[in-house]
């Protein structure tokens, strides 16, 4: 193809129109970088965030979506956003419902990225999923949702990620194993003996990802690697017996794939989360780079060992809730994010997390296969179980 057919060929590609959920946090933020990087191959259809409107409004300015939403209570302001855009205030699940939106970018945190994940799945769209909560909580009616409707589930966390793309070209060959990395988080050379009198801002000081709070928190005590067992159970269809987690401190390898002749593939690359963002945005393209190329020899060794589950009760508590299932693996989202939001607001002990996460699901009864209603009720009674106990401790 010569250079004039290329360029009209470019020039032919339509916009990716994406609809983005949590714009103002972490992964939100960095998804723009990519769309900046890029803008001949996205348009913003929609943007959603939490409360910070200062940034709303910039990126609103900025980008000039058809959709906007905030949490916040400030309805004037948001109102003003909107129409100095040219923006319509519409709620994250009416976004999702939009057949011009092509990829739905999930980075919120929690429980309200749910019925968005559900709603594009069923129409057929693709879900760029960076929350965890969706899939811990509600993995089977995710599943559920998308082979209805046909949607595609494009995973965003590095080691998700890595492992997807460690799966293309090998369908109907038997996965082995699933080794997920885990960096060990800002604590991983900490004496034991030290963790229960760390600071918010130790445990948020991460040697090599930037990332938002509560998942630099979740890095720290690897709760967010228990949660990524379950997820990759959902993602992949493996049983949890088959997810295996490996320390890995420089955060090279985001994870590897084993198969059943006992060939073992890994996706490599610097920690920077625009490289999963970028491929779940432009899938099954790869496109221009935006990230810095990986120097193996720069980097030189590369180190792997297994986690101490006792210096780590965190994770241990993710696994027998996802090998519980039912309701205890929303139990257990829930509970982290009411503890780690009360550490982070000094209110609690480091170690204290995990204390409340299994109070939590020691206390509460399971429901099995549970719909969306059962899931919604045990993530409120989780929730206000988990406040109760830190405000009598308090």
């Amino acid at each position: 193809m010569d250079n004039m057919t290329e360029t009209m060929t470019e020039n032919m590609i339509s916009p990716i129109n994406l609809v983005l959920l949590g714009s103002t946090g972490s992964i939100g933020r960095q998804t723009l970088d990519v769309v900046r990087a890029m803008p001949e191959r996205f348009r913003v259809l929609g943007l959603a965030a939490g409360r910070n409107l200062d940034a709303l409004e910039a990126q609103a300015q900025e980008f000039t979506p058809t959709y906007l939403w905030s949490a916040s209570d400030d309805d004037a302001r948001v109102a003003q956003i909107a129409s100095a855009s040219g923006a319509s205030i519409t709620p994250m699940d009416e976004m999702a419902q939009d057949p011009d939106g092509d990829v739905l970018v999930v980075g919120t945190a929690g429980r309200a990225g749910l019925e968005p994940t559900l709603t594009s799945l069923e129409r057929g769209g693709a879900v760029a999923l960076a929350n965890k909560e969706v899939v811990v909580m509600a993995g089977k009616l995710v599943r559920d949702a998308a082979d209805r409707g046909g949607g595609e589930l494009r995973p965003v966390d590095s080691e998700h990620s890595a492992i997807w793309q460690c799966l293309w070209g090998e369908a109907g060959h038997e996965i082995r194993r699933i080794l997920l990395t885990a960096s060990g988080g800002a604590l991983r050379h900490l004496p034991a003996d030290e963790l229960a009198s760390v600071t918010p801002e130790q445990a948020l000081d991460h040697p090599t990802w930037n990332m938002g709070d509560k998942i630099t928190i979740d890095s720290a005590t690897l709760m967010n690697k228990g949660m990524e067992t379950i997820e990759a159970k959902w993602l992949f269809d493996v049983p949890y017996e088959r997810v295996e987690i490996v320390q890995h401190a420089e955060s090279i390898v985001h994870s590897l794939v084993e198969f059943s002749d006992g060939s073992v593939k890994a996706q490599l690359g610097y920690p920077d989360m625009k490289l999963p963002i970028q491929l779940a945005l432009t899938y099954p393209q790869r496109l221009q780079p935006t990230v810095e190329p990986l120097d193996l020899a720069s980097v030189g060794t590369l180190n792997f060992s297994r986690p101490d589950l006792d210096r780590y009760p965190c994770l241990k508590l993710a696994q027998q809730a996802g090998r519980a299932g039912g309701t205890y693996p929303a139990v257990m989202a829930a509970a982290d994010e009411v503890a780690v939001e009360a550490f982070l607001d000094r209110r609690i002990g480091f170690t204290e997390i995990a204390d409340f996460v299994h109070q939590a699901m020691d206390a509460h009864h399971n429901t099995a296969d549970p719909g969306i209603d059962e899931i919604d009720a045990a993530d409120a009674w989780a929730r206000g179980f988990t406040t109760g106990r830190i405000a009598a401790t308090v």
